[in-house]
């Protein structure tokens, strides 16, 4: 079963970066896209970013547009989340997930078959 497996989460200041990695097995980077998703104490699970494999076109979500930057290293089976101009509401957990198969949908986390346990975000005011 493809796997995925998150790291580079922690503690930051308000303005400054962060750089998230999803490591995902053979077969898990073979999915059709893979996105990020975050979710802070109490809310729901929301989109970040989503980057397609077949051409690579990514997705962002407003909040995040122009700070944050989805990209994968085919190489070494991996999708980075790089994060620029941290802000305090971007604290949350964020998971990394995969879709098996083609979806119209890149922003509902229910269009998503495979998910990481997660890594902590917190951005310190």
């Amino acid at each position: 079963q493809a796997q995925l497996v998150e790291s580079g989460g922690g503690l930051v200041q308000a303005g400054g970066s962060l750089r998230l990695s999803c490591a995902a097995s053979a077969r898990a980077f073979s999915l059709y896209r893979m996105g990020w998703f975050r979710q802070a104490p109490g809310g729901e699970r929301e989109f970040v970013a989503a980057i397609r494999r077949m051409d690579a076109r990514t997705n962002y979500a407003d909040s995040v547009q122009g700070r944050f930057t989805i990209s994968r290293d085919n190489a070494a089976n991996t999708v980075y989340l790089q994060m620029n101009s941290l802000k305090p509401e971007d604290t949350a957990v964020y998971y990394c997930a995969g879709q098996l198969d083609y979806s119209f949908t890149y922003s509902n986390p229910t269009a998503y078959d495979r998910w990481g346990q997660g890594t902590q975000v917190t951005v310190s005011s």
